[in-house]
Parts: C-alpha cells; sequence; structure tokens
C-alpha cells in the first residue's frame, strides 16, 4: 500500500485491537478508464480479502447529494475480522501488485476504520 497517502501510524497503534471493524471506502475514479481498472482490482483481490476473513457488505454508486461538497463515484464498506488481518491482506506481495490498480484508477480515495454503536447507545427507545 503506498504508506505516503494514508495514515498508518493511527492504524497500527491500535493492532492489539482484535474486534472487527468496518473500512467506509469513498472513492473519486480518473476520467479515462478509472472504473474498469478498479473492477479489475476487486476481481483480482477478491481472493486475497476473503483468505484474511474480510467481506464486501456493501458497494454502490453515489447519487443526489443531499448534503457536503466533496462528490464521489463509489463507495464500498469492507468488513475486516481483525486490523491485523488487514494489515495482513495490504503486506501480502501479490496484494501489493494488485494494488497498483486500486491507486491508477483513483483520482481520489477516503477510507476511514470504523467501528459499531449498538443503536440503544445512540437512540433512545432503539433495541
Amino acid at each position: 500500500m503506498d504508506i505516503s497517502v494514508v495514515n498508518m501510524e493511527e492504524f497500527t497503534r491500535n493492532l492489539d485491537n482484535e474486534s472487527p471493524f468496518v473500512m467506509l471506502n469513498l472513492l473519486k475514479f480518473k476520467t479515462d478508464d478509472g472504473f474498469d481498472r478498479y473492477k479489475r482490482y476487486l476481481a483480482n483481490a477478491s481472493g486475497i480479502v476473503s483468505d484474511v476473513g474480510a467481506r464486501v457488505i456493501y458497494m454502490g454508486k453515489p447519487n443526489e447529494m443531499l448534503q457536503g461538497q466533496e462528490t464521489w463515484d463509489f463507495i464500498m464498506l469492507v468488513e475486516y475480522p481483525s486490523r491485523k488481518a488487514f494489515m495482513e491482506m495490504i503486506n501480502n506481495h501479490a496484494y501489493q501488485e494488485i494494488h497498483k490498480d486500486r491507486i491508477s484508477s483513483t483520482e481520489r480515495a477516503v477510507l476511514y476504520v470504523t467501528e459499531p454503536l449498538p443503536s440503544k447507545t445512540v437512540v433512545k427507545g432503539s433495541k
């Protein structure tokens, strides 16, 4: 992974956290053939992703923006069993080769590690 464009220091500070997490991916593709290259990345990376126990739980194309200013072409949520599993994936040599398609396909990307909050802690009266 291109460490220069990600905050690996913050992420690796929490490597002992063995809890599953969901990675939010917000992607803006390059105008030429960015989406096609990204689809190739997804197809080639899917085996490595599943080998570490991760899975895509949602992907979609953003439509109308109700609030905000940045537009995105693609949204994806990927569930990982742990931060160590994510690190295992990105340190895999085969994944690093495949990842070049991801880097070359995107104009910009935002990735957030998220953790679930029980709805009862957020919304009063929820189960």
